[in-house]
C-alpha cells in the first residue's frame, strides 16, 4: 500500500512527458535497497563552502549499516555551485574530529572523500564513465559507486561516491615531499601541478606567485592571455623556494624543448621532459569524450622523484560528450584541442602543447597506434555502451534512483545551463548520449589515422 500511495504522489508532482517512465515501472524498490543510501545529519548546521562542519555520517545498503561515524564536510565546486544540487566535499573524522583514515565501500582507506551532485548531466553518468574507462586503460581516474544522499531528513537525489586527487599510495602514488628535500635526489619529486581556476577574488581570477606560477607561454603570438600552473602538492604553505624554482623549471625545459627547431630530438627534444604516454593516453580521454573544459581547466600533472612529467588524472568531464552548447562542445566532429581557434576569447586557453606534439610524427604514430589498439577493446563502441546500459539499468530499472532524483530535481525537458540537446525523458537523455559517442568515435578513427 505504501509503494501504491507513493508512486500516486510521483505521478501527480511529475509533467507529462515523465509519467510514462513511472508508470510502466513494475514495483518501486525501497530507498538504500539496491544501492547505497547516505544519511547526514548536522545537528541544525548549514553546510557552507568551507570551513567543514562536523556532522554524523551513516551509510547503509540492503538494511545493512556499512559506516556510521563522524565527518566534517562543505560545499565543493566552482560553477556547479550555482546549481541548486549542490556537491560535497567530506573527511571522515573520529571522536574528537580529527582526520581518520577509512575504507568506505571498499575503497582503498583514506580521509578525504566527495559526493559529487549530477545536475546539468541528466544522464547522471558521463563522470563515471569516462573515470571508469580510464582506470580499464590504466590511467589511474578516482573510483566511484552510485548512492543516495539524504541531509537533514532531505531527499537530495542520485550522487556519485568519489575518491578525492591527491598524493596517496592508492590515488596518486608519488613520493612524499618534505620541506627539507633539498638535495639533487629528492628534490625532484614528488609534486602535483594544475593548470585550473585560481581563487576567485572579488568576482575575479587573481593568481598569485605564492599559489602558482605562469606558462613563458601563453596565447602563443598575442600577450593578451597567460596559463598558470597551482601548487597542488605540496600545498603553497608548505612547499619549498627551492622545491618551487625546481617544478618550475622542469617545466619551463620542457616548454622550450617543445617550441624549438629540434623538438622531434629523442634525446634533447620535449621527451627528455615528459611520460609520451600518459600524455597520449589524456589526449585520446579528453578527444573522446570533445570535453570543452579539457586541457585548460581541471587539469592534472605530476612528477614522481626522478620520473618524468605524466599529466593525469583526469577530473571533472560533466560538460563532456555533447553536453555543453558553446565552443564546438556539442560537435562529435570538431577537435576538441582546438578550443582556442575555436574561442579564443575565453579567459582560460589550452597550452600550445597539443598542436605542437601533433607535428612529431614519433607522437603521431604512437597515438594512432593505441588508439587502433583501445577501439578493438575498452574503447569499442560495445563496451562503451555496455557499461551505459549497465548503469540505467542500476538506477532506473533495477534501484528506482532515477524516478527519485528526477522527483526532488524536477529538470528533465528544461534547459539546464549548459545544455546543448534538452531530452523530456531520463531514456532520451541517455539515448542521445549513445548516438553521440557512436558518431564521435566513427569520426575520430578517420580523423586520428588520417593525422
Amino acid at each position: 500500500m505504501k509503494k501504491i500511495l507513493f508512486l500516486l504522489i510521483l505521478i501527480s508532482s511529475c509533467k507529462k512527458n515523465e509519467i510514462e517512465e513511472i508508470t510502466n515501472f513494475p514495483e518501486y524498490p525501497e530507498l538504500g535497497k539496491i544501492i547505497p543510501h547516505v544519511t547526514i545529519n548536522t545537528s541544525g548546521k548549514e553546510i557552507v563552502d568551507e570551513p567543514k562542519i562536523p556532522s554524523q555520517m551513516i551509510i547503509s545498503k540492503d538494511s545493512n549499516i556499512l559506516y556510521n561515524g563522524n565527518i566534517g564536510i562543505e560545499i565543493r565546486g566552482s560553477s556547479s555551485q550555482f546549481f541548486p544540487k549542490k556537491s560535497y566535499g567530506f573527511e571522515t573524522w573520529d571522536e574528537k574530529n580529527e582526520d581518520l583514515d577509512y575504507p568506505l565501500l571498499g575503497f582503498p582507506e583514506e580521509e578525504d572523500w566527495i559526493f559529487y551532485g549530477p545536475f546539468s548531466d541528466k544522464t547522471l553518468i558521463r563522470n563515471k564513465l569516462i573515470f571508469e574507462l580510464s582506470n580499464e586503460m590504466n590511467r589511474y581516474a578516482s573510483r566511484t559507486k552510485f548512492c543516495e544522499l539524504t541531509i537533514n531528513n532531505e531527499y537530495k537525489g542520485l550522487y556519485i561516491f568519489m575518491e578525492k586527487l591527491k598524493r596517496d599510495k592508492n590515488r596518486i602514488n608519488i613520493k612524499k615531499l618534505n620541506n627539507d628535500d633539498l638535495d639533487t635526489n629528492r628534490i625532484t619529486g614528488g609534486y602535483i601541478i594544475k593548470i585550473d581556476k585560481s581563487d576567485d577574488i572579488n568576482g575575479e581570477q587573481v593568481y598569485t606567485e605564492y599559489t602558482a606560477f605562469k606558462s613563458k607561454y601563453g596565447l602563443l603570438g598575442t600577450n593578451s592571455k597567460s596559463i598558470w600552473f597551482n601548487y597542488e602538492y605540496p600545498k603553497p604553505e608548505d612547499i619549498h623556494l627551492n622545491q618551487k624554482l625546481y617544478i618550475q623549471s622542469h617545466i619551463n625545459d620542457f616548454e622550450d624543448a617543445l617550441i624549438g627547431n629540434n623538438f622531434k630530438d629523442s634525446i634533447d627534444g620535449y621527451r627528455k621532459y615528459i611520460d609520451t604516454e600518459s600524455f597520449i593516453d589524456f589526449f585520446i580521454l579528453n578527444e573522446l569524450s570533445n570535453n570543452v573544459d579539457g586541457y585548460r581547466l581541471s587539469t592534472y600533472m605530476y612528477k614522481d622523484r626522478g620520473d618524468k612529467l605524466k599529466i593525469g588524472p583526469i577530473w571533472d568531464f560533466n560538460l563532456s560528450f555533447g553536453n555543453a552548447n558553446y565552443c564546438d562542445g556539442d560537435k562529435y566532429d570538431s577537435w576538441t584541442h582546438e578550443f582556442n581557434d575555436k574561442c579564443p576569447g575565453d579567459f582560460w586557453i589550452i597550452p600550445f602543447w597539443w598542436k605542437q606534439l601533433l607535428k612529431d610524427e614519433y607522437f603521431v604514430e604512437k597515438l594512432k597506434k593505441r588508439w587502433n589498439q583501445l577501439r578493438g577493446n575498452i574503447l569499442s563502441d560495445g563496451n562503451i555502451i555496455s557499461k551505459i546500459n549497465s548503469y540505467t539499468a542500476l538506477l532506473k530499472d533495477e534501484s528506482g534512483a532515477i524516478f527519485r532524483n528526477y522527483v526532488q530535481w524536477r529538470v528533465l525537458g528544461i534547459y539546464v545551463w549548459p545544455n546543448n540537446y534538452v531530452g523530456n525523458t531520463y531514456v532520451e537523455e541517455v539515448e542521445y548520449l549513445k548516438k553521440w559517442i557512436i558518431n564521435r568515435n566513427k569520426w575520430l578513427d578517420k580523423s586520428i589515422n588520417e593525422l
